[in-house]
């Protein structure tokens, strides 16, 4: 053997590598058939516990259920009072733990909102829901006098007449409050609260003015539905404006609480008229009249009216008590002038 081929095979390159032999199949089956190569493990999980630590059901009795429930109300309620507050809580606005809830968010900020602007706000509320009161009571007063059911009756026409004026003086007075309520984006954008917005926030004003000031044109019970619009509409823009820092932390709950005053009272005063109302406009969903005037004549005898048929007046006879005496004209007679 020679050198150079002694030297070869007792090189490491030949010692070391270990001969290889394919084992390849006679048949091979088709790719689809085939299980793929890529393909990495998967682990697939069955939830059959609430807690997968303990393997246990998350409520194992019904105090725990209870206690549960009762932390996803107030978990619930926290979300609810932050989204009034326009989501515009800082994390300085909760001074402990235990005013992490509804109660705590929604008294903090009430806290944080001016002294006069509480006041005031709440004391111009106070006619809108005497006006709300009082056009359920003269509905129900102007159904009483058309029904003619009550004792001491005031006329039908009187009653119409004051559930009219009742009805536009609430109109008139939340044409007010929305158009104040627009102007004040007018004083944001003149003191640069939050820095000059230009048109934008000229037009978040202007806008509830207009929808109010269409309104005066309207039937009472068609100026409230869109006044109620109006009042919803206007709280989710200043909910956003919050939000941007267009107007103050407090401004989208005091908003809030206001249009629960405003829509309360435009919803009962469209209940109270369209369950009470007598007369028809008034109510969107009004009485029969025929039904009413049917209750009036059987409660009221007839005093007045018109008989049909070949009558004639004659003068009465000297020793009768009358001057006058109705009867049925014969036809052979002809009718005296």
């Amino acid at each position: 053997m020679s050198n150079i081929l002694r030297y070869t095979l007792r090189s490491g390159l030949l010692r070391q590598t270990p001969f290889k032999v394919s084992k390849v199949p006679l048949i091979r089956p088709p790719s689809l058939l085939r299980p793929p190569t890529n393909l990495k493990p998967t682990f697939i999980q069955l939830r059959t516990v609430a807690s997968s630590v303990s393997g246990r059901p998350g409520s194992q009795t019904l105090e725990h259920a209870a206690t549960n429930v009762k932390e996803e109300l107030g978990n619930s309620a926290t979300d609810l009072a932050k989204a009034i507050a326009g989501a515009n809580m800082a994390s300085d606005s909760v001074t402990d733990h235990t005013g992490d809830s509804f109660f705590g968010i929604t008294g903090k900020i009430a806290s944080q909102v001016p002294e006069p602007v509480l006041v005031l706000g709440l004391a111009g509320g106070l006619p809108y829901l005497g006006a709300s009161g009082m056009t359920v009571y003269l509905a129900r007063q102007a159904e009483v006098a058309a029904s003619g059911a009550g004792l001491h009756n005031m006329d039908p026409g009187v009653a119409a007449t004051m559930l009219d004026q009742a009805l536009n003086f609430q109109v008139t007075y939340g044409a007010v409050m929305l158009s104040f309520l627009g102007a004040l984006h007018w004083g944001f954008e003149m003191a640069a609260y939050g820095g000059h917005k230009g048109y934008t926030r000229l037009a978040i004003g202007t806008v509830p003015m207009i929808v109010a000031w269409s309104t005066l044109g309207m039937q009472p019970m068609e100026a409230l539905c869109l006044q109620w619009l109006g009042f919803t509409g206007l709280w989710y823009v200043d909910a956003k404006a919050t939000m941007a820092g267009w107007a103050p932390k407090w401004y989208s709950q005091y908003r809030f609480y206001l249009s629960i005053l405003v829509g309360t009272c435009i919803i009962g005063s469209l209940a109270g008229t369209s369950y009470f109302g007598p007369v028809a406009g008034h109510g969107l969903v009004s009485h029969d009249l025929e039904i009413l005037r049917e209750q009036r004549r059987a409660s009221m005898p007839q005093k007045h009216g018109m008989i049909p048929g070949p009558i004639e007046a004659v003068p009465a006879n000297e020793n009768e008590d009358h001057y006058t005496r109705i009867r049925r004209r014969s036809k052979e007679e002809p009718a005296q002038k």
